[in-house]
């Protein structure tokens, strides 16, 4: 009885697919890259920031200028809109230009405030992606350097375990079960589904 021991694959978490050759080849450089970037990063905080603005922004639009104004002042201008830019509509088709046009006006003022509290905050968003990239690339490299230890162990217990007697091979399976117990932990900025 032989004891067959996988070899630890590392997946890339930044979504972009292997070539074969990597996927075959588990020791090329593209293989234990580390995918954490300041790019993607700094993405990252800049759709938090604007999420937040947008927010934001339609909750200061609903408070300061309670609801009836907002919907007045935006009709009174989508209604200008539209019968400036489409003249010859049936009235059925007016309406729903009516309501979409509102639509869009309310949607370019908050996208407006959000776009205006995300440039404020481009400092803030530079510094936090900076720190971030250190962090979670550290965290990272010790996630790739314990795997390509736990995997280099792995494979020298296989290898030893095709030339080995009844007592050594209980011996490597117990080896086994102690690793499988301690199993090198995924670093926590990374959600697993």
């Amino acid at each position: 009885m032989s004891l067959s021991v996988s070899s630890v694959k590392f997946s890339s978490f930044n979504g972009k697919p292997k070539t074969a050759a990597a996927q075959k080849d588990n020791n090329s450089p593209e293989y234990d890259k580390n995918p954490v970037s300041r790019k993607g990063e700094t993405m990252n905080l800049i759709k938090a920031t604007f999420l937040a603005g947008a927010a934001l922004g339609g909750r200061l639009l609903w408070e300061i200028f309670d609801g009836d104004f907002v919907f007045e002042t935006a009709g009174n201008t989508a209604k200008n809109l539209v019968d400036k830019n489409k003249k010859n509509v049936s009235s059925n088709k007016r309406m729903l230009l009516y309501i979409g046009a509102t639509a869009a006006v309310l949607a370019a003022v908050v996208s407006g405030f959000a776009l205006l509290y995300t440039m404020l905050n481009a400092p803030k968003i530079a510094y936090n992606s900076k720190v971030n990239t250190f962090k979670k690339s550290k965290e990272m490299d010790v996630y790739i350097k314990a795997n390509e230890a736990e995997k280099s162990i792995y494979t020298q217990m296989n290898e030893k375990a095709k030339s080995a007697d009844q007592d050594e091979k209980d011996k490597l399976k117990e080896q086994y079960q102690q690793m499988r117990i301690a199993k090198n932990q995924v670093p926590d900025f990374i959600k697993l589904k």
